[in-house]
């Protein structure tokens, strides 16, 4: 993990971030334990509640869970839900504006197709 103290995204924002992208990657695969609040605060020398803060948010969106005694397990169907989230916003922000472009160019939607595989075959 890595946090910029100078950065405007707050440090519990950039804990749960960091967190949920581990997730994500398969670091944090469902229902391993990720990393205590107090060894992220003593890693990182960052105050226990800013830590705790963070990783409540990922308890609020179903991607980690408090086990009693045990920790902060991930959940299940925590990737499947960051997947998902990741999916919804790469649309908002990638192909909604890549479309409204396309139709500014007044290419059709075969055009785009025929535009992405070309895209594919240069792998």
């Amino acid at each position: 993990m890595f946090f910029e103290f100078n950065n405007d995204i707050p440090i519990y924002r950039q804990i749960a971030d960091q967190i949920e992208e581990g997730i994500f990657t398969g670091v944090f695969p469902p229902e391993s334990q990720v990393p205590s609040t107090t060894e992220i605060s003593r890693q990182f020398n960052i105050n226990p509640a800013t830590v705790l803060k963070g990783m409540n948010q990922l308890v609020e969106k179903g991607l980690i869970e408090k086990k009693r005694g045990r920790g902060m397990f991930v959940t299940t169907t925590a990737p499947q839900q960051i997947n998902q989230q990741r999916q919804a916003e790469f649309f908002d922000h990638y192909v909604a504006a890549f479309i409204t472009k396309a139709q500014q160019l007044q290419l059709s939607k075969d055009d785009l197709v025929a535009l992405i595989e070309r895209g594919y075959q240069n792998d």
